[in-house]
């Protein structure tokens, strides 16, 4: 079954990625400070799936 909170997140990580490459923005944007927090938010949701997994 597709993660589709993952896919979410992922999806909105790009777009922010893109926007900031294309524009030029510096690292301490609002823009930047998302990503980074999207960052966060995929790695504590891919540890709490690991956690469900079986063995």
């Amino acid at each position: 079954m597709a993660d589709l909170y993952l896919k979410a997140l992922e999806s909105e990580r790009k777009a922010l990625w893109a926007t900031c490459r294309l524009k030029g923005l510096p690292r301490d944007s609002m823009e930047r400070r998302r990503i980074a927090q999207i960052d966060e938010d995929i790695a504590a949701h891919k540890a709490k799936q690991a956690k469900k997994q079986p063995g």
